[in-house]
């Protein structure tokens, strides 16, 4: 299953499981709340489900969980093949025959199949091993794995791009709820100067509710896309390291 139909299954399960919570337990709770609190005289109690009960905080959290698995399946993803580093894929395939590119690359192909045949490390080995063979220049060897490495964080920061959106588009729902409160606020001033101002506060907690969701959630997805900028930025000087120290240092 490519990652584009996994990612696209996964935020319509998001809609479908926040959108039941909602319709499930979070609204009906807050109405029952605010009708009790309207009936006894008394306002509206900052309850959970009062603070998240509306549109915006709904489409709040199903972009959370969305985003949050985006960044956990990239995390996964690297922290997978962590393992290859501890390995000298190197020695084990020049044992038999002396150090040969061609057949390095051979056994790399050979002994390295499925998804680990992907991974940035083992792509970086042959990309460097092609141009070393090509050429047997060292030179050009050290020039495969930098532009390997470079062409890798530029694919990297590619791929977050969606991440990034997500982050943006959080806190700008919230923005989105705080003027739709706002206005409606603004609509029942004549109700609050004749001296009913319960309409006017609702709608002013619907705007700060929603602002206070909204920021909360994109510092927590923040704080992941972070994590996952540390193990991407991490896996690139890894790289280096490993070429240079299993490949680089034995070719030299």
């Amino acid at each position: 299953m490519s990652d584009i139909v996994k990612n696209f299954i996964v935020l319509i399960a998001s809609i479908i499981v926040v959108h039941l919570i909602y319709i499930g337990y979070i609204r009906p709770e807050a109405n029952l709340l605010i009708e009790t609190a309207q009936q006894s005289g008394n306002t509206v109690p900052r309850e959970l489900v009062i603070v998240i009960k509306d549109y915006e905080q709904e489409i709040c959290f199903i972009l959370m969980l969305w985003g949050s698995f985006l960044i956990l399946s990239k995390c996964r993803r690297i922290l997978r093949y962590n393992y290859l580093f501890t390995v000298d894929l190197i020695e084990e395939s020049e044992e038999e025959e002396g150090f040969s590119a061609e057949n390095i690359i051979e056994k790399l192909d050979t002994e390295i199949s499925g998804a680990r045949s992907s991974a940035p490390l083992i792509h970086t080995l042959r990309t460097a091993l092609w141009r070393y063979a090509g050429t047997g220049n060292v030179q050009n060897l050290s020039d495969a794995i930098e532009s390997s490495v470079e062409s890798l964080a530029v694919r990297q920061d590619a791929e977050n791009s969606m991440i990034r959106y997500l982050i943006w588009a959080i806190p700008s729902i919230g923005f989105i709820g705080t003027v739709r409160g706002i206005g409606e606020a603004l609509a029942l001033a004549d109700q609050a100067l004749a001296g009913d101002i319960t309409g006017m506060t609702n709608s002013l907690g619907v705007a700060f509710n929603s602002t206070l969701v909204a920021l909360l959630i994109s510092i927590f997805l923040m704080f992941l896309f972070h994590q996952l900028q540390r193990l991407q930025d991490g896996q690139m000087v890894d790289i280096q390291a490993y070429c240079e120290r299993y490949l680089l240092a034995r070719v030299k």
